[in-house]
């Protein structure tokens, strides 16, 4: 036989002592690797957003849109590389989210945002502040929590601590950002008595400017004296609460009057604005018991730098406060670590390299069943020299170890194999038959399958490459998966054709020498039990018509049901499932208005439900601010979630070796309680859970587009109805507030200037009086925050706008008047705001999915038919679109987004990298056979695979997702491969110059041990990731139609090819 490339790469390693330390190397630069490898549970995943904030006091929602919003919305939008454009126009002030497509240079597109954004600010109206334009990357979600709390200390002692703690944890190399949430901060409160300022003749405007006047030191200067400069300073700061206490505000009678006339001054908490707290569940029998309550809480979050390596530095972080727990911390204040992305990235990434040992035995094991325990010694050792030149190319690439990362080791454990093999079974044959010395019989065995094994290796490659193309967040999430399995299967070419001869020419010659006393006759393959049992079924359906047809006839049958079954629903289409996390959100709104002790109250209620349950470890509640983010709430913008109205309370789970359930059936039995306990105070409320995937705005989005906003609003409402009244659809909100009670105070600005009093005064005077802001600062050198100054009346004082009014004000003539003379009230509803993406007016409806059939492709699907019922203005019609925005709004439109986006994106470009795959497959077979039709025969498996793969998700009750897909693309290589060695032995035997008959049969016999051995080792190898919610549709795909088609491939394929190539007169 002529010596192809695969013998001469083989030749060269066969004997060489090169061979061995190369081996070894290889071993040594992997475990290295993995040393210096980042550890996370997720891929870090960049998310190209920007945040632009700006405030135009006084501004209408609908004022702020056309003079702010809508410009620069434009002015944006020419920038390149942008995506979308979200933007808010409230009172008062603007948000606008930028966000950039995937893989766009991040800092440059950064750069040009603010570099775009400041340049036409000069076309902004006057009082519009300077934009703060904040980017957002995946690093800005904690990693860690750490909770202080303590049934002794109030909250604004625990907050002391916890920055005293905070300063302490910022020198620890590696994190990027901390943030303290809860706990009241140190302010001087200066509580003013509206009828004693009457009585002293001051207003608290004059106050404040009073206090800011004795506020003031500056170094003004130097003067010589005697050849030396002496330096001048000149003012005090106010130190001290007897410095603000003994402040003169005014004179009245000839007698000046000081501030501790009119007013209480404290130093001390400030009036709470957000509540914080902490307590155990169910789970934890022994500190439940203990702690019985909810005890006031400080949570103090951390990010980690990017690329760093989050277990290591929560390592750190946990001996630091060990430390600290010694010095600074007191007995009586308890430290709760609350989130752990370290441990729990720790913990996965154990749990994946123990799949992945379990997967490379089995595989091992299975060789060894049929080559004995010396060709599974050969095939073994080639598995780790690969994977350690796979995770050597992780580290060059910047990847981390994590769940996709490993995963894709997982995936291609059965795959990788295929290669080794199928070089050891062919020399373990050639040995067997003892036609030639075992040298020749090495180089011989090699040259026969090693070409076909390199066309089929690259065959694999060319169809789980394409997939790494995936557009949209997606994309990134899970193109380590197809990059790292391609690279793992390349260097288990390379280790097939250099390592694995060396070591079966060692091994598997060995075996044969010990077995030479036996016998010296070569053996022949027609004596052999395959080969009787492979003519047992391949005859009947060369020789039998009727058996042929009815074989082929019940494949295609098959073939068909399996595709009905998407139809009716019995194998539903979803993204991802829910991974089984230890951690979920409940997200709490309360009608606008609702005051921050009502919303405390509620979120209470709910909370004791929480703790109740039997696999709730702790919770943290936060009203009136927002839990530490995670992934989905960093696109969501969880973070910037305040005010009294909003709660949320962050529930953790037993670990999942604690517990069977998986975490989205503990969310699914929770949330009707929850929903029910919502319902009797006019909440709403949201169960969260981190999604998997790339994260959306809800997993049911509907976008509401038209020429007029309260139609469109109108159009939502009815919506929304339809919505919460569709089967299996929970947490139906939207994003339109409720009416909320507001007063107008319109100034008689001819009255009030008649008397002296300009209508600034008027509006300064009551921002001051109800706003609570600082007016200055108290300077203390030893506090690492700045202390307030704040001016206030009593809560008695204004607990009506009739009692606000009574402040008095001192015109410039020195005389006092109330503000009720100079105002008119106007009792109205506050403005709602207005919400525009990609430069279009938008309502937006959110909902989640919860029941038997999770997927929103289905409820979409019920909506669509009941649209019908909404009622629209007279000549109106609604259109619905499923993917991109309406061209223009004249028309009333309802665009559907959220997961249903992603799900049509990713299974758009997975089907389009099919086809991309079917054609790179074809190209390569034709180059390879030089044939149009030999391609197409070995291209049959493909479609008999589906059959496996739909009726294994039908049997286990799972659903069809975007790693069952990456699965079907990914056998498309590996069942042609089989048939490339298939066709490839027959075209061997027949340039021997045997039948085409007798070809056909011995090429079945003879390949199928290796090619039951590579099915073998894929479905085994694939068994490990059906424990894994993500990854389950791909074990499935993997195993169903592995072993469904590869019996088929081996029957099939032949016939197929023998009745193709068989001259028309036999």
């Amino acid at each position: 036989m002529e010596k192809g490339i695969s013998g001469k790469i083989a030749k060269a390693f066969l004997e060489s002592k090169l061979t061995v330390l190369l081996m070894i190397a290889f071993m040594l630069v992997g475990i290295f690797s993995s040393y210096l490898i980042p550890r996370e549970e997720e891929p870090q995943i960049e998310v190209p957003m920007a945040d632009v904030f700006l405030r135009y006091p006084g501004a209408t929602p609908k004022e702020v849109e056309t003079k702010i919003a809508a410009p620069l919305e434009k002015i944006i939008s020419n920038l390149p590389g942008v995506e979308h454009i979200y933007s808010t126009s409230m009172s008062g002030q603007a948000m606008i989210i930028v966000q950039f497509y995937v893989k766009e240079d991040i800092e440059r597109s950064f750069v040009q945002l603010y570099n775009e954004i400041l340049k036409h600010m000069d076309q902004m109206p006057q009082g519009v502040s300077m934009p703060l334009i904040k980017t957002r990357a995946v690093d800005d979600v904690p990693m860690q929590s750490l909770t202080f709390w303590s049934e002794t200390y109030n909250d604004f002692e625990i907050k002391q601590l916890a920055e005293e703690v905070n300063n302490q944890l910022k020198s620890i190399k590696g994190i990027a950002a901390t943030k303290i949430i809860g706990g009241r901060s140190r302010e001087i409160s200066v509580v003013l008595d509206k009828d004693k300022m009457a009585q002293n003749h001051v207003d608290i405007l004059g106050i404040t400017q009073k206090i800011n006047a004795n506020n003031q030191q500056s170094q003004v200067g130097h003067y010589n004296a005697n050849d030396t400069e002496i330096l001048v300073n000149a003012g005090n700061f106010l130190k001290s609460v007897d410095d603000v206490n003994n402040l003169i505000i005014g004179v009245y009678q000839q007698k000046p009057v000081y501030l501790k006339q009119v007013a209480t001054v404290k130093d001390g908490a400030e009036i709470p604005n957000e509540y914080v707290s902490f307590g155990y569940g169910k789970a934890d029998d022994k500190n439940k018991a203990d702690f019985k309550s909810e005890y006031a809480a400080v949570t103090l979050s951390i990010s980690k730098q990017k690329g760093g390596d989050a277990m290591k530095l929560a390592d750190k972080i946990n001996s630091k406060i060990a430390l600290l727990k010694k010095s600074l911390i007191p007995n009586d204040i308890h430290v709760s670590v609350t989130r752990n992305y370290g441990q729990t990235a720790s913990d996965k990434v154990s749990e994946l390299l123990m799949h992945l040992m379990i997967a490379i035995i089995a595989v091992t094991l299975l060789v060894m069943l049929a080559m004995g325990w010396r060709g599974a010694l050969v095939v073994f050792l080639s598995i780790p020299v690969t994977f350690a030149l796979t995770l050597f190319s992780y580290y060059f690439m910047d990847y981390t170890l994590n769940r996709i990362t490993l995963f894709a080791l997982v995936f291609v454990t059965g795959i990788v194999v295929d290669d080794s093999i199928i070089i050891a079974e062919n020399m373990h044959r050639h040995f067997k038959s003892k036609r030639l010395p075992f040298k020749q019989a090495a180089i011989f065995a090699i040259n026969e399958v090693g070409n076909p094994t390199i066309l089929a290796t690259f065959t694999v490659v060319a169809s789980i490459l394409p997939m790494a193309f995936v557009s949209g967040l997606m994309g990134p999430y899970m193109s380590p998966m197809p990059i790292g399995a391609s690279i793992a299967m390349v260097f288990s070419l390379l280790v097939a054709l250099t390592i694995t001869p060396y070591l079966g020419l060692k091994f598997l010659q060995a075996k044969e020498k010990h077995g030479e006393k036996n016998s010296d006759a070569p053996k022949k393959l027609e004596d052999s039990k395959l080969f009787k049992i492979y003519i047992k079924l391949i005859n009947p359906l060369i020789d039998n018509k009727k058996i042929r047809f009815t074989f082929f006839g019940v494949n295609i049958l098959l073939l068909v049901i399996s595709i009905a079954l998407f139809f009716t629903k019995s194998v539903a289409v979803k993204m991802l499932p829910f991974d089984n996390k230890n951690e979920f959100q409940i997200v709490i709104d309360m009608p606008e208005g609702t005051t921050l002790e009502r919303t405390a109250v509620v979120t209470k209620e709910i909370a004791q439900y929480i703790s109740k349950n039997p696999l709730v470890k702790d919770y943290q509640s936060y009203v009136g601010t927002a839990s530490p983010i995670t992934f989905n709430g960093l696109v969501r913008h969880y973070d910037l979630r305040r005010g009294s109205n909003i709660a949320d309370i962050q529930v953790n789970l037993v670990g999942k070796s604690e517990r069977s359930k998986q975490s989205h059936d503990i969310v699914k039995e929770v949330r009707p309680a929850i929903i029910e306990i919502a319902k009797h105070f006019n909440a709403n409320v949201k169960v969260v859970e981190v999604p998997p995937g790339p994260p959306v705005l809800s997993t049911i989005v509907a976008e509401v587009y038209g020429p007029d906003y309260d139609a469109q609003i109108n159009i939502a409402d009815q919506l929304k109805t339809l919505i919460t009244n569709t089967k299996n659809v929970v947490d139906v909100d939207w994003m339109v507030e409720a009416p909320q009670q507001k007063f107008d105070i319109v100034i008689d600005k001819e009255k009030a200037m008649l008397n002296g009093i300009a209508p600034q005064q008027i509006v300064s005077t009551l921002q001051l009086a109800l706003t609570n802001q600082p007016i200055d600062k108290l300077y203390d050198e030893n506090s690492d925050k700045q202390i307030g100054i704040v001016l206030q009346l009593s809560e008695d004082q204004k607990s009506s706008i009739n009692a606000i009014l009574q402040l008095k004000v001192i015109s410039q003539n020195g005389v006092s008047m109330p503000l009720s003379n100079l105002v008119k009230i106007v009792n109205t509803k506050s403005d709602k705001s207005i919400f525009r993406k990609n430069q279009q007016r938008v309502v937006y409806i959110t909902a989640d999915m919860a029941g038997d059939l999770e997927s929103p492709v289905y409820a979409i699907l019920d909506l669509s038919k009941q649209l019908k019922n909404i009622k629209m203005p007279k000549g109106e019609k609604i259109n619905e679109l499923y993917n991109g925005q309406p061209a223009d709004t004249d028309k009333y439109s309802i665009k559907w987004d959220g997961e249903w986006q992603i799900t049509y994106d990713v299974f758009r470009d997975l089907g389009a990298a099919f086809a991309v795959v079917i054609i790179i497959i074809y190209m390569l077979l034709v180059g390879w056979f030089q044939s149009f039709k030999a391609p197409v025969v070995m291209m049959i498996a493909i479609p008999l695979s589906l059959t496996g793969i739909v009726f294994g998700h039908l049997f286990l009750g799972a659903y069809f997702t975007a790693t069952s897909m990456i699965g079907l693309i990914a056998l498309a290589g590996i069942m042609v491969r089989n048939s490339v060695l298939l066709i490839d032995f027959i075209n061997l035997r027949l340039a021997d110059g045997i039948p085409l008959r007798q070809a056909v049969i011995e090429a079945g016999a003879v390949r199928t041990t290796p090619i039951l051995l590579t099915a073998g080792a894929v479905a085994i190898g694939a068994v490990v990731m059906l424990f894994d919610p993500i990854f389950q549709g791909l074990a499935i795909s993997l195993i169903g139609g592995t072993l469904f088609s590869t019996f088929l491939t081996l029957l099939m394929i032949p016939l197929i090819y023998y009745y193709s190539n068989k001259p028309k007169n036999i």
